[in-house]
């Protein structure tokens, strides 16, 4: 079956290659693709931890993927190859070996209608309720293989509705999941009038749970005392309402989630039966030179997978954004808030600030707590921004962290972190092409690994190459009982390098870097500390 369907897929390959030989064919559709390999060289490094199987064992890995586009007369025929090589992106504690058709599409368009089969991607308001996505970066990929069928009745009214099951993880990458997923979706735009609009929609995602897994289900539930047994469900609805209105510089959004009685795990990953509910709003203001949003969450027994067996970023149906920010340097990300979909509530407010055409403020303020006030993460941030010259420009700031590493790492030896951090940065351009940037941080912390220095300096001659050499110094070591790394200053050196050529990429980079949580889009997961060198190759065609 997997050969007559790969036959199938490549023709449309093969008939836009006959058609590019026989000159009176007028459409001959449109090709189009990209690629990306990962590979890394461990070198194993007991001073930082980095001591997976990957450097007892294996000592390298490659991770890959081939994604072909072909549109032909309103059709549209799409196939990704993934390549799976000793990688520690599906489990960071285990070597993953695997490959093959990781994705396949068939879509047609007809007059208002879109017929999708194979894989695919979407997501149902927000995504808090249904969200089917790929982060390569933490090695996820919820893609939904089955049907989907959408109809725009008019430019503002498009509903949308899909059955089908989700792609497995693990051994099951391959593969699907038994459950069934399934789901409707309607949106509509209504003009009110010359400055304002009213955005509204709705969904219902229903969810049934094979008979395999509920017997597993059963047998675990007949072990538990009389009082805590319950009649597990086969069937589970999530549902949301959401509407978006703005007028003139300000946009408002609110939105109500809701999930029928369903089996989870508990945080003792004991099977309970209980609904839930998610409140979520934002409030946004813009002019020129001003710019302010604030949010507000509430989560309160939203775990949604495909069934409770499945645990950590096994198996998810949906998408909980986190109300912090996304930092990017080094130091401001080493410590992030993963959402907690048994109960949180959280605050986030962002403003920014021009006074004048050469200077940026940016003012920051999160704080996520537990629902019974417990906190999870704080974070108060804030950096300027200066223009001095048309060739130089800095930027200087500081960041305010405490996060709760008993609760977010589930390190039963560890509490409150607690981190101040001023950081800074400064641009100097020498020519059109050749510019230097240099920018540093210092974490401050008695907690966790203790304090850290980072420092990285890096040129650029545009539009080739870009070089960087930097280092991350455990300068004031801090060590748990429970950390297995001697108690000494420790160095996590970096040297990179990057060549780019039209649409291809190739980088080169030596690094070690710590264990900690890798956040991306908001979806985070506790990853073993890196020692060696990676190579990456990116582009498209």
């Amino acid at each position: 079956m997997k050969k007559r369907l790969l036959v199938f897929l490549t023709l449309p390959w093969f008939s836009a290659a006959l058609a590019q030989e026989t000159e009176d064919k007028k459409d001959k559709g449109q090709f189009s693709g990209n690629y990306q390999l990962s590979s890394q060289f461990y070198q194993r490094d007991d001073n930082i931890g980095a001591n997976t199987t990957q450097y007892l064992r294996e000592k390298s890995s490659a991770d890959s993927w081939l994604f072909l586009n072909y549109k032909y007369s309103g059709f549209s025929f799409a196939l990704r190859y993934d390549l799976f090589n000793n990688s520690p992106l599906i489990n960071p504690q285990a070597a993953y070996t695997a490959q093959g058709i990781g994705f396949w599409q068939i879509s047609k368009d007809i007059d208002k209608l879109n017929i999708t089969a194979g894989y695919f991607y979407d997501q149902y308001g927000s995504g808090m309720v249904f969200r089917a996505y790929e982060d390569r970066n933490i090695g996820i990929d919820y893609a939904i293989r089955g049907v989907k069928v959408a109809y725009s009745f008019t430019d503002n009214l498009k509903v949308k509705a899909f059955t089908g099951q989700l792609k497995g993880s693990g051994t099951l990458r391959f593969d699907v999941y038994p459950e069934v997923v399934k789901g409707i979706n309607a949106e509509n735009t209504f003009q009110l009038s010359e400055n304002a609009s009213l955005e509204v929609g709705a969904s219902v995602v229903n969810r049934t749970i094979d008979q395999n897994t509920m017997n597993t289900i059963v047998s675990a539930i007949n072990t538990y005392p009389l009082a805590e047994r319950f009649y597990p469900k086969y069937n589970v609805f999530t549902y949301n309402g959401y509407a978006t209105l703005r007028y003139k510089n300000l946009s408002m959004n609110v939105e109500y989630c809701g999930k029928t009685k369903d089996n989870i795990s508990d945080s003792t990953t004991r099977f309970v039966l209980r609904d839930g509910r998610i409140y979520y709003g934002t409030l946004s203001y813009s002019r020129k030179g001003f710019g302010a949003n604030f949010q507000y969450k509430r989560i309160d027994g939203y775990s949604f997978r495909v069934a409770p067996t499945q645990v950590l970023l096994n198996g998810v149906l949906n998408y909980l954004p986190s109300l912090t920010r996304q930092n990017t340097y080094r130091l401001l990300a080493r410590y992030n808030a993963v959402v907690q979909e048994l109960g949180e509530s959280a605050i986030q407010g962002d403003i920014v600030w021009s006074p004048d055409k050469k200077t940026t403020i940016n003012l920051n303020a999160s704080h996520v707590e537990r629902l019974n006030k417990e906190k999870l993460y704080e974070e108060l941030y804030i950096d300027v921004q200066h223009k001095f010259t048309k060739k130089f420009k800095a930027m200087l700031g500081f960041q305010m962290v405490n996060y709760n590493q008993f609760r977010l790492e589930n390190n039963a030896s560890a509490t409150m972190v607690h981190t101040l951090t001023p950081f800074g940065e400064f641009t100097y351009k020498f020519t059109t092409r050749h510019s230097m940037r240099f920018e540093w941080q210092y974490l401050d912390t008695k907690e966790d690994l203790g304090s850290f220095a980072n420092a990285l300096v890096e040129f650029n001659v545009a539009p080739h190459y870009s070089f960087s050499l930097g280092d991350m110094v455990n300068n004031k070591p801090h060590r748990l009982a429970s950390h297995t790394i001697p108690n000494k200053v420790v160095h996590y050196p970096t040297l990179f390098a990057a060549y780019t050529l039209k649409t291809s990429r190739f980088t080169l980079a030596y690094v070690k870097q710590p264990q900690g949580v890798n956040c991306t889009g908001g979806v985070c997961r506790v990853e073993p500390a890196f020692s060696g060198v990676r190579f990456t190759l990116t582009t498209s065609f």
